[in-house]
């Protein structure tokens, strides 16, 4: 069974964000990295780019499979995991520590439309 945290938000297209303040750290779920495999490239956006709720904001590509990032929520981007450029494969070793991209919420209501740990276990179950 994947790892999933208490306290984190998950999307149905297997991100989390942790919320802290106004920002969240948004990356891929350990239930997603398993299922990618061996991750060797991420495609992130460049900082101060905006990002919305629903919609691409970059990829993870592995050896057997390439998938489109979603963010969970709309925002402005203030920092990208440069670690990931050099070592993509962090996201395997850890999914949760090695968030993706950080952003400033413009809307925290959105985050009602994720679920949370328990709804994500049982969402992952069905899978």
């Amino acid at each position: 069974m994947a790892k999933v945290i208490e306290g984190l938000y998950y999307s149905e297209s297997h991100e989390f964000i942790r919320v802290e303040g106004d920002f969240g750290f948004i990356g891929i779920t350990d239930f997603a990295q398993k299922a990618l495999g061996n991750v060797v490239y991420v495609d992130m956006p460049d900082v101060d780019d905006e990002v919305n709720a629903g919609e691409e904001f970059g990829a993870v590509e592995s050896v057997k499979a390439a998938s489109d990032l979603i963010s969970p929520v709309s925002g402005t981007v203030v920092e990208v995991n440069e670690a990931l450029e050099d070592e993509p494969g962090l996201i395997n070793k850890d999914a949760f520590e090695n968030w993706i991209i950080k952003v400033e919420i413009s809307d925290k209501n959105e985050l009602a439309d994720l679920m949370n740990a328990q709804a994500y276990t049982e969402f992952c179950e069905k899978q």
